[in-house]
């Protein structure tokens, strides 16, 4: 999901009771069809016969429906909400207050549909 997500990323995420509640364009979690064990972060983009298309931001890699096929409303699991980015990078004692401020400014970003970094940077 790079460059919503990044590794070690956390995702604030609600719970949905059905996937009526997810719409084009949500960061998801879903149960990979393929390993239902694992759990995967993806963006739905439509709904079709069968589920739900999903693919990640990232086009080089082709670990969603490009690869399997819709995904089951079942397997559709909650909607990314936020993400918050910890500070492991920051290095306090040299960041100074401008280092500071850039990662309070960053840390926190909502994760809302057509309004994502990655949707702007696809359009241009």
């Amino acid at each position: 999901m790079v460059p919503t997500l990044l590794n070690g990323d956390w995702l604030l995420i609600q719970y949905v009771k059905n996937a009526e509640e997810v719409r084009p364009g949500d960061v998801v979690v879903l149960r990979h069809p393929l390993q239902q064990d694992l759990l995967i972060v993806k963006r739905a983009v439509e709904r079709r016969e069968g589920g739900w298309w999903v693919l990640g931001d990232n086009a080089f890699v082709e670990n969603d429906s490009r690869e399997f096929g819709t995904v089951p409303d079942e397997l559709v699991l909650a909607r990314g909400r936020g993400r918050f980015r910890p500070a492991k990078e920051v290095q306090w004692s040299v960041a100074g207050v401008a280092g500071v401020a850039s990662w309070v400014a960053s840390c926190v970003r909502p994760l809302r549909a057509g309004r994502s970094v990655s949707r702007r940077l696809r359009a241009r």
